[in-house]
């Protein structure tokens, strides 16, 4: 029988690393920093639906997704599609909207079934060819005529 061994005593405790702390501090900025944008998001989504835009039509209706497929479409250069950056972002973003809401718009009234038409064929000529060609551009204008009138 052999004597039985002594185990090693386990380390003593260490205060936390400096990256440790570092980590901590981090994951509770970022956890406030989450919490703020939601909050601001929430205020200013608040602000936006109680101001509104000066339109007459009602949020929510077929009217306000058109007029709102129109804006859009009038903030939108082509031209800018592919441009890096910020320009291009906004130009990508106005285009779908414009499909999105003209979309919404005849979905909720037949009589915006020409401009969503129109704006989609522009979209789905583009996603062919990637080119605003004269089709895309003409279907543009086409859709750019129909918020002229309404």
């Amino acid at each position: 029988m052999q004597p039985q061994q002594d185990h090693p005593a386990p380390p003593p405790p260490t205060a936390p690393t400096a990256t440790a702390r570092t980590r901590g501090r981090t994951a509770t900025a970022a956890v406030w920093l989450a919490v703020g944008l939601v909050i601001g998001g929430g205020g200013v989504g608040a602000a936006w639906a109680l101001n509104g835009d000066g339109t007459t039509s009602e949020s929510g209706t077929a009217a306000a997704d058109a007029h709102a497929a129109c804006e859009a479409l009038d903030g939108f250069d082509e031209s800018r599609y592919t441009e890096k950056g910020p320009t291009g972002e906004i130009a990508v973003n106005r285009y779908t909207a414009a499909g999105a809401f003209s979309a919404s718009a005849a979905a909720g009234d037949e009589r915006y079934e020409p401009l969503a038409q129109a704006i989609r064929r522009s979209q789905e000529r583009h996603s062919r060819v990637f080119d605003f060609d004269a089709a895309a551009k003409r279907d543009l204008d086409k859709a750019r005529g129909i918020c002229r009138d309404l």
